[in-house]
């Protein structure tokens, strides 16, 4: 078991409803640590429920999905998009969707579950993925890709944004000229799925041994909008308040 933030709430909300219930209904007791636990109990319960079962906060730590997101972007993430799962062991017990190649998912990192990471769903159970020359490949189609502009950020100098079309959506991506990202050929196997990151040279993602090819059971959630943007560094960028995740 995992003991993030949602675990110990868990483990948080059982102790003040035991509390709650035991001194309330039980020893007939109206202290002050009852009375607390009696008006934080249903306030947290509600919290667990909607980050447990609808909507969930992150805050994206690098510069992998540049420009899509950028380190310090608060978002917000849809739980249900694919699943609804058990709280605190992830097991799931209803499938909504399956998800869809372009999406920008979160998922557990396959190497240590109690990290979060956020990419871009390039491959889908048995298709070939092909990372070339700076260009991807999909069971033998390339991607289109068209060059967008030079982009204007001073961390991530001489790189160049492309849009790309997976199928029929349309995304922002960057790459570098100077720098060579990692290629390859991979095949995705039965049950999982192929990441990469929008800052193609600049991201470890599928292309690497880890995370590697993600397992269904290791989504999360899909990326919705950003709330708010803010890297401790400087001051926040609020035009990228608001802004849907695409």
């Amino acid at each position: 078991m995992t003991f993030d933030f949602q675990t110990i709430l868990f483990f948080i909300i059982l102790i003040l409803g035991l509390i709650w219930v035991v001194g309330r209904f039980y020893l007939k007791n109206t202290s002050s640590i009852v009375e607390i636990s009696e008006a934080l109990f249903p306030i947290l319960l509600l919290i667990f429920i909607f980050r447990s079962f609808i909507y969930e906060p992150f805050r994206i730590p690098s510069a992998s999905m540049m420009p899509t997101l950028v380190k310090g972007d608060f978002i917000i993430v849809k739980k249900f998009a694919y699943d609804l799962r058990l709280p605190v062991v992830g097991k799931s017990i209803l499938t909504i969707n399956e998800p869809v190649r372009g999406d920008v998912v979160v998922f557990d990192f396959p190497c240590d579950t109690s990290i979060k990471y956020i990419k871009r769903l390039i491959g889908l159970p048995g298709d070939e993925i092909i990372y070339k020359d700076k260009q991807l490949t999909v069971n033998g189609v390339s991607v289109k890709s068209k060059y967008e502009s030079v982009y204007k950020n001073p961390k991530q100098y001489g790189s160049h944004v492309y849009i790309e079309t997976l199928d029929v959506r349309e995304h922002t991506l960057l790459l570098t000229p100077s720098r060579r990202g990692r290629e390859g050929t991979f095949t995705v196997p039965e049950g999982h799925f192929f990441f990469m990151g929008d800052n193609r040279d600049n991201s470890m993602d599928s292309r690497f041994e880890c995370p590697g090819f993600v397992p269904r059971d290791h989504i999360v959630g899909t990326a919705t909008r950003i709330w708010f943007n803010w890297d401790f560094s400087s001051f926040p960028e609020w035009n990228r308040v608001g802004n849907k995740i695409e």
